[in-house]
């Protein structure tokens, strides 16, 4: 029973020495933060979601990459467009609400909203990050 209560507390446990040892010794705690990519369908709806993004603070900072092309199936059809990428920059722990406000007011029916955990970087960026993206 202990064991099974310790399995259980393992990850609740871990987490907290992790952010203890942060604590201490000023280190960064791989994916802390995250970089989500959404795709948008021209450079005005791309501005528009970053600038809606940056004034809801559920970003310290969004990249707008210029068109690229892609392809895709959709409904059963291979398609090809051009898309402009956003490359948002947060807290790992705004990534649910960030999806969920994208998509709130993205146009496609389906948008791409995917994100990777940051695991290091420059310090001084990732605490910049940090101080410019409200905790929850």
């Amino acid at each position: 029973e202990a064991l099974t209560l310790l399995v259980l507390m393992y990850p609740l446990l871990r987490g907290l020495a992790l952010h203890l040892h942060s604590a201490v010794t000023g280190s960064y705690i791989p994916g802390t933060h995250s970089i989500a990519f959404v795709n948008c369908l021209n450079e005005q709806i791309a501005r528009d979601i970053a600038r809606a993004i940056m004034d809801k603070k559920l970003a310290a900072y969004v990249n707008i990459l210029p068109k690229s092309s892609a392809l895709y199936f959709w409904k059963g059809q291979l398609e090809e467009s051009t898309e402009i990428l956003l490359l948002v920059k947060t807290r790992t722990s705004k990534i649910g609400e960030l999806s969920n406000y994208v998509r709130s007011i993205h146009p496609f029916e389906i948008p791409e909203i995917i994100s990777l955990p940051i695991d290091q970087g420059n310090p001084l960026y990732l605490k910049w990050i940090e101080e410019n993206v409200p905790r929850d």
